[in-house]
This record gives structure tokens, C-alpha cells and sequence, in this order.
């Protein structure tokens, strides 16, 4: 069961944040203003038009048609003549991302309602049209932010995965599978302590869960296919557990012993495979690859109503999009089932209803966030540290001004300022710009550097100041000779800028003059043969925070570190683990904390199944500035980064782009590219004469 040591630390840790209560954290994630996501159903024979199953409040993904519904859930429905009328064929069990953490839903979802041919079709929401049951999450689950995969509802349990138990160790996933009893809230852990699960798949009978699992190996640092094998056991109590296939991953059940997942195969291609469980020696499971070379297949879902016939996510050549397709496993033919009705977007992990008369899928809704055509300037995500309001900004490398009335941040290209109510939004220059930092004495003063990001160290990039309160925008270049200067921040007196140079060969820190630049006073900070980066300097001026690779220079593997302005006192402050990656620090307003991003808890997630949301790195953390007391404060598997914390508390509510947004889209993994033009390596599975070669 949970423990209670978890509510203890949680309320100490709280008491302990009171000194900086008040104030506000606003960080930026890859991409996620542009996702706007829902669950939509086709029916697997003559599908003709999308049935958008959720809502389009926020993010929806993720979804599992239970078979049946337990009578907890059945006693939380309204008792009106719709819903005892036998007229629900869509019961949903999927999740939901609302007030930036994660939650579990139960929606009944009506239609065929009078003359009425789609769910589209319907008027807004009353209870004659959909039922919503949060099953769980933030409220549910006392507080614990946790993120959510692959949901499954068998009997009075629900089945999923939950990252709010950390896992004691740097860079090791907090993705753990548990089972909650929906009628009485009883939560129990199913994953070993000291063992990450992911994509749990419960069998036709309840009796089985097959999970893909590090085991007790853990993460290693990938970032295309997790090296997971297929673990099976009692879905009871976890027991019983034992490893049924060396690598793969995505299981699904088609009847009590028999599995099919997904792996990448020596021959690059992802591809489905079956695997057959005996009865009695486990030893003895026998596995075949059941889809061909010559187009990524994966994510597989089967039905025990037709055991001969399973839902694949593929990319075909020629395309740039993911489709849902039926692949039988005894013709080895494929039948396109998306493509037809919307060829031009991504439709991902699909799930059959229980007859298997109709695949569900998540897919863009064409708008953000549920929002019309608005998409979010800022986004508000429940904080677990109350009094610290915690935002989501539609740019990069944010940064509030001294009274925190302003934010500073980039989009790659371009510089922008915005009151932190969204109003006032300017652009202030169209130039490629990186980080951000306002001085703490000069009214409207902002640094930046213009030039390439993420560049070699003798690339063109040079600090700048612009005084963006003037009619004319002046400003000055305060470096010379472009050898990769970036990451600026201001003493607090103003005297003074610490930044990040590549002029010596190597990436090292320095500070100059904040009027003149360096051509008012120049001197060397750090010096090696390794990058010191991302500088952040205390607001009582006696440390400067900054991300470096010295213990293994060139190897991507970064630490926080601390050292005093004049060069004494270097110490760490964290790592994330071996290999990991801990970067942009950012002091608190009174300096006793500092937020930061890190895969300190390692993946949450399958990447190939999460392309909308997948991290390299990393999640939002709070640290002290002794290194003590750690709290993760985002649980998701999207790309959070470059935070910044401000003096202002800023009301927890989402702010819309003024000028309306931007259409729902994201890249897929770049991984997956194929390359038309070639023949296929195996004409027999009905895939053309074209061979089509993996993307190096």
C-alpha cells in the first residue's frame, strides 16, 4: 500500500518553502502550446466519418474501451432514462492532462441520438450527451502529481501508471504501475520497489498484467527505443512476476496466453511481434515477428473477439504521418483505416472496442487546447508547493522583471516582452535570440545574445543589451568577437554580467562590465578544457550557479554546480546520475532555493508512443542551494525547460494568446523517417514492389 512517510515529507518540505511563498516559476516546454488532443473512434469496417469521443478540454490520450463497468462507477452515473435506455456504446477509460497534471477519466459518451449521424454533431455538453468521471488523479490521489499510461479498468480496479513515488535513486524512472479500488480509493503499488513499468496491458480474465520493464537494470540514457523486456504477473498483488520476452515493448493481450509488442529490429525497421506463453514452463515461450520490413509498425492493440486481426500505428513511406491500420495475422494483409477519412494527421495508439466493431485512437481535434482557434500564452499547472504559482510559457528561455510585471522570453526567432497578465505583448526584435535576463537596476534594460543556439564554440553569437522601454529599442553589444557568448546574468547591484564564452576553445564562464561590456573590465571565471554554461547569479551576490560537463567534458552529461563571483568556493550542488543531465539553474528571490531541469527520474514513458510529448530531458525541479531537500515539480513526459522564478505571485489562471494561436501539430519522432523509392524486402505482405530503407 501507499506509504505515509510520503505525506510526511511532503508537509515538512512545504514548511520549510515558506520564505519563498508568493512568488512565481514560469518554465517552457517543447512544442506543448501547438497540442491539442482527443480521442476519436472508427468503426473497423466501412469507416467513413471520425466520432471525436472527449471532450476537447485540453490534452485527451490514451484511451481503453472497458469491457464492463464495475458498480462503483455504475452507482456515480446519473439515474435518468438516457443512461438506463441501453443507448451507450462508447464507455471510455482514458487520460486527461487539466490544470497541467494528469488525471484518469470515465466518460459515457452518447450517439445515433434522433437523426443525429456523429458525436460531433451534438449540442454542448449536458448530461443527455456525456457522463465524465474522474477516476483519478490530482484530487483523487491526496495531492500526489502523477502522470498516466495506458489506463485499464478490469472489475472494481483500475489498472495504470503513476510517477509519484520517487525512486531513491538519480536518473532512475518514478513509473511505477498501480491498482486502486474504485469503490474504496485503496491504492497498492504493483512494480517492485527499485523497478520502472511502462504500458501496462491487463489480459481478457483480470488475472494477468504484462507490463515492458527495466527490470532491475534501469535506464541507460536512450532516447528512441527503451530497453525494456515483457514482464508478467498477478494483477492482484503484483505477484507471481516473471520475465516472458527479452525485448520489446507496448504489450497487448489477444487471450490469456498469447502476446503481441512492439521491438526495433536489427534491421531498423519497428515491427510487431507475437509470442505465445505456455502453460506450464515459462522457459519455453516461443516468439515470432508477425508484420514485415519496409515500414514501421507499432503500438499493436488485439481483441479476443477476433484473435486473427490486430490495430498497428504505422509510417509508410511516402507519408509524414502516422495511421491506424488493421493488420490480419494469418493473410498478413493490411487494411488502411485512418488514412481514408483524415490522411493529413497523426492518429496514434490504437485500442479496440470490445467486439472489436470499432479502433479508438488520439489524434489533433484541428484546434488549441479546446480553446477555439486560442492557444495558451501561459498555461497554469497545479503547484505541489503551495503559494508558488507555476506556469507554462509559449516561448523559450523566460525571465521576469526585478518587480516581476514583465517577461522577457524567445521564440526562436525573435524577442518578446509581455505584462504577466498577457497583456502588452511586444516584439522586440526579429533576430535569432537565446536566454534572457533583465537588469536589476536599469528600468526596461534586458540582456540576450543574438546568433545561433546550442552552437560550436567558435560560432557567432554575441551578448547584447536593449532597453526595450525606449521608443527606438536601442542597444549594445556588450561582447566582441562572437565566439559563442551567451547566457548572461546580472549581478544584483548591477555592476556586473556573468556569461558563457567559447573564446578560449572551450566553453568557460566569464564576467564583464554591465555598462560598457567587456570593453569596460573583463576577467575569467572557470577555466578547463570542459563547457560551463547557464549561469544564474544569487540575488545576495555571493554565488553563481551554473551547469557543467567537467566531470566527463563532451559527453552531454551535465552537473550543477556553485561558485563564488571571485573563483573560491566551487562546489556541486546536484547531479542527476550517471550520464544525466542537469541544467539552467535559477535562483529563488530570497536565494535559498534554486529551480532547475533535470531527468533526474530518468522517462515516464515509451518514447515511440509518446512523439507528441516525449523528453530527452527533462522535468522541473526545486532544490535548496545546499543541495538538500529535492522536489520534482512537474510529472509529465514532456520536455520541460529554462526555468525562471519571479518576486510576483501571479494569479493561477491560463492566459490566452491575444491574437488567437497557432493549429494543433508536432513533429514525429525524427527517428522514424523513411526514404521512399526501393523495393520492398517482402512483396508477400501486400506492401508493393518499392523497397524503402531506414533513415540513417
Amino acid at each position: 500500500m501507499i506509504s505515509t512517510h510520503y505525506f510526511i515529507f511532503f508537509f515538512f518540505f512545504l514548511f520549510s518553502f515558506v520564505s519563498s511563498h508568493d512568488t512565481s516559476i514560469i518554465f517552457t516546454t517543447l512544442g506543448r502550446s501547438t497540442y491539442a488532443f482527443d480521442i476519436f473512434a472508427l468503426p473497423t469496417t466501412h469507416p467513413q466519418t471520425e466520432f471525436q469521443l472527449t471532450d476537447g478540454n485540453s490534452v485527451n490520450f490514451n484511451g481503453n474501451f472497458p469491457a464492463s463497468l464495475p458498480p462503483s462507477l455504475l452507482s456515480r452515473l446519473p439515474d435518468d432514462d438516457s443512461v438506463n435506455s441501453g443507448k451507450l456504446p462508447f464507455h471510455l477509460i482514458y487520460v486527461t492532462e487539466r490544470n497541467g497534471t494528469h488525471h484518469v477519466f470515465y466518460d459515457a459518451v452518447f450517439h445515433g441520438v434522433g437523426e443525429r449521424r456523429a458525436i460531433l454533431e451534438f449540442p454542448p455538453q449536458t448530461e443527455s450527451t456525456r457522463v465524465q468521471v474522474p477516476l483519478v488523479g490530482f484530487e483523487q490521489s491526496g495531492g500526489r502529481v502523477s502522470m498516466k499510461d495506458k489506463p485499464s479498468l478490469t472489475g472494481e480496479f483500475l489498472i495504470y501508471v503513476s510517477t509519484h513515488e520517487d525512486s531513491g535513486v538519480p536518473r532512475t524512472s518514478w513509473a511505477a504501475v498501480y491498482s486502486t479500488h474504485l469503490g474504496s480509493g485503496l491504492t497498492r503499488r504493483l512494480t517492485p520497489k527499485g523497478v520502472a513499468d511502462f504500458s501496462p496491458a491487463v489480459s481478457p480474465s483480470g488475472v494477468w498484467t504484462a507490463v515492458a520493464s527495466y527490470g532491475e537494470k534501469g535506464w541507460s540514457g536512450e532516447v528512441e527505443e527503451l530497453a525494456t523486456d515483457i514482464y508478467v504477473f498477478m494483477t492482484r498483488d503484483g505477484s507471481g512476476r516473471v520475465k516472458v520476452v527479452e525485448h520489446g515493448g507496448w504489450p497487448t493481450w489477444a487471450d490469456e496466453y498469447t502476446l503481441y509488442f512492439h521491438r526495433r529490429c536489427d534491421d531498423g525497421w519497428w515491427s510487431v511481434f507475437k509470442a505465445v506463453l505456455p502453460k506450464s514452463d515459462i522457459d519455453s515461450v516461443s516468439t515470432q515477428r508477425v508484420t514485415p520490413p519496409g515500414l514501421h509498425v507499432f503500438t499493436p492493440a488485439s481483441s479476443p473477439a477476433n484473435k486473427n486481426v490486430i490495430a498497428v500505428a504505422t509510417r509508410r513511406a511516402g507519408s509524414e504521418y502516422r495511421h491506424i491500420e488493421l493488420f490480419d495475422v494469418v493473410s498478413k494483409k493490411f487494411t488502411e483505416i485512418t488514412k481514408p477519412v483524415s490522411p493529413h494527421a497523426h492518429h496514434l495508439n490504437p485500442f479496440f472496442s470490445p467486439d472489436s466493431s470499432w479502433v479508438g485512437y488520439h489524434k489533433c481535434r484541428g484546434s488549441g487546447n479546446g480553446r477555439g482557434s486560442d492557444t495558451l500564452l501561459l498555461e497554469n499547472l497545479r503547484n505541489p508547493i503551495p503559494g508558488i504559482s507555476l506556469f507554462r510559457i509559449d516561448g523559450s528561455f523566460p525571465s521576469f522583471s526585478p518587480n516581476g510585471d514583465r517577461i522577457a522570453y524567445v521564440r526562436l526567432p525573435g524577442l518578446y516582452v509581455v505584462n504577466y497578465d498577457g497583456s502588452g505583448l511586444r516584439k522586440i526584435s526579429s533576430r535569432t535570440a537565446f536566454s534572457t535576463a533583465w537588469d536589476p537596476k536599469r528600468k526596461g534594460v534586458i540582456y540576450t545574445s543574438f546568433g545561433p543556439t546550442f552552437a560550436s564554440e567558435s560560432t557567432e553569437v554575441d551578448i547584447i543589451s536593449i532597453n526595450v522601454d525606449d521608443e527606438d529599442l536601442s542597444y549594445k553589444q556588450m561582447t566582441i568577437g562572437g565566439k559563442n557568448n551567451a547566457f548572461p546574468s546580472p549581478s544584483p547591484d548591477g555592476k556586473w554580467i556573468v556569461f558563457r564564452s567559447g573564446r578560449s576553445g572551450h566553453k568557460n564562464l566569464y564576467i564583464m562590465d554591465a555598462l560598457e561590456g567587456e570593453a569596460g573590465g573583463l576577467r575569467r571565471l572557470t577555466e578547463g578544457p570542459w563547457t560551463d554554461t547557464m549561469c544564474n547569479w544569487s540575488p545576495d551576490g555571493e554565488w553563481i550557479a551554473f551547469a557543467s560537463d567537467r566531470e566527463n567534458p563532451g559527453s552531454g552529461s551535465f552537473e550543477m554546480y556553485m561558485i563564488h563571483p571571485n573563483g573560491t568556493g566551487l562546489k556541486k550542488v546536484i547531479q542527476s546520475g550517471m550520464g544525466g543531465r542537469t541544467n539552467h539553474p535559477y535562483f529563488s528571490p530570497d536565494g535559498k532555493y534554486i529551480v532547475f531541469t533535470s531527468d533526474y527520474a530518468a522517462v515516464s514513458a515509451e518514447p515511440i508512443s509518446n512523439p507528441h510529448h516525449y523528453q530527452p530531458y527533462g522535468d522541473i525541479y526545486v532544490i535548496k542551494s545546499d543541495g538538500s531537500d529535492i522536489r520534482r515539480l512537474t510529472h509529465n513526459s514532456y520536455e520541460d525547460g529554462t526555468p525562471a522564478w519571479g518576486p510576483t505571485f501571479i494569479k493561477p489562471v491560463d492566459v490566452e494568446w491575444p491574437n488567437g494561436g497557432h493549429p494543433c501539430s508536432f513533429e514525429d519522432c525524427h527517428w522514424l523517417n523513411v526514404r521512399p523509392n526501393a523495393s520492398v524486402m517482402d512483396a508477400s505482405f501486400g506492401l508493393g514492389s518499392a523497397k524503402i530503407e531506414c533513415a540513417q
